[in-house]
């Protein structure tokens, strides 16, 4: 018999949730993917891929389409059997989970709702299956701010409320981890503003949320971690502060050609355009110091930092991409 992959037994005989074998705990990170490789027949969508997701943190799950994430975050959620390797949430295999529903909340995709049933209704439905309180119901839905719609057909809904309405039910549980895959698709700007700030509150309420997403400029105002992957693999992680380190200085000044011949002088690397200095190798406060000794009033001075973006797009460039992360 072949595995759901198309694998043949050699990959069925890898350890896995089903054979019983338990990760060791990692009290710091809430879930750990180790060495998890998942193939389905000739294609390798997941290879070798190990990163941890730190407790009551925001973390980015970032990589282009195809890259793996969707299926990643399948075989931790128990939906789908590793070729080879393991993934964790909370110490256990997610089958092993004493109270799966009041520990994990994950929302896929957000096609599993019965058009013809009221949101309210399919969230009923998730509590007597989960054996959970039918208060919470009512309570998910203050929290994503959806009682007036409550009673209307799922059908009926935007994509965005929709979203809502899937988030809702992940918190059903009352979680400690949320595992929400491109959860901003179909929402407003203020949908997304609102999603930023809903993430960032259950952070700091303990929570730990996995997030992936496309929308790069909201991830960079929402997480705390990046993990990036490129065609299955790992290519950075770590705090996003870190991958967005300051790139230099831009300055400003009406006598910006003699600044820069004094902070050339010095030592300092300077792009100059017109009044616009870029200086790598100085501080701020290095540059300020030297400008007001030579007389040289300053219009602008900050600090420059690579956007999450550009980063982004420079990891997950194929050259890139070809160099395991140190």
């Amino acid at each position: 018999m072949r595995d759901d992959d198309g694998s043949g037994e050699a990959d069925r005989r890898r350890p896995g949730p089903a054979d019983g074998v338990t990760p060791a705990r990692d009290h710091s990170s809430a879930v750990v993917v180790d060495g998890l490789t998942k193939r389905y027949g000739a294609i390798t969508a997941v290879d070798d891929l190990s990163f941890a997701v730190r407790r009551g943190a925001v973390t980015g799950f970032l990589g282009p389409n195809g890259a793996g994430k969707t299926t990643t975050l399948r075989v931790v959620l128990g939906l789908a059997r590793p070729t080879a390797g393991s993934a964790s949430i909370l110490g256990h295999h997610f089958a092993e989970l004493p109270d799966p529903a009041r520990s994990v909340g994950a929302n896929l995709e957000i096609s599993g709702m019965h058009p013809g049933r009221s949101g309210r209704d399919h969230l009923r439905a998730l509590v007597a299956f989960a054996g959970l309180p039918a208060t919470r119901v009512d309570e998910v839905l203050d929290l994503v701010e959806m009682r007036n719609d409550a009673n209307r057909r799922a059908g009926g809904y935007s994509t965005g409320m929709r979203q809502r309405l899937g988030l809702a039910a992940t918190l059903l549980g009352d979680p400690e981890v949320l595992i929400l895959d491109e959860p901003a698709n179909g929402l407003d700007p203020q949908g997304i503003r609102w999603l930023r700030d809903f993430l960032r509150a259950a952070a700091a309420e303990g929570r730990t949320v996995l997030v992936s997403s496309h929308v790069l400029s909201e991830v960079e105002q929402t997480v705390d971690d990046v993990v990036v992957i490129h065609r299955g693999r790992l290519v950075k992680s770590g705090p996003i502060a870190e991958l967005t380190t300051p790139t230099g200085v831009r300055v400003r000044s009406p006598h910006a050609r003699e600044l820069a011949g004094a902070l050339a002088q010095g030592g300092a690397a300077v792009r100059a355009d017109g009044e616009v200095l870029v200086v790598q190798g100085r501080t701020t406060e290095e540059i300020g110091d030297l400008a007001f000794a030579i007389g040289a009033p300053l219009h602008e001075l900050a600090g420059e930092a690579a956007s999450l973006e550009e980063v982004f797009f420079r990891l997950t460039s194929d050259e890139e991409a070809e160099e395991a992360p140190a």
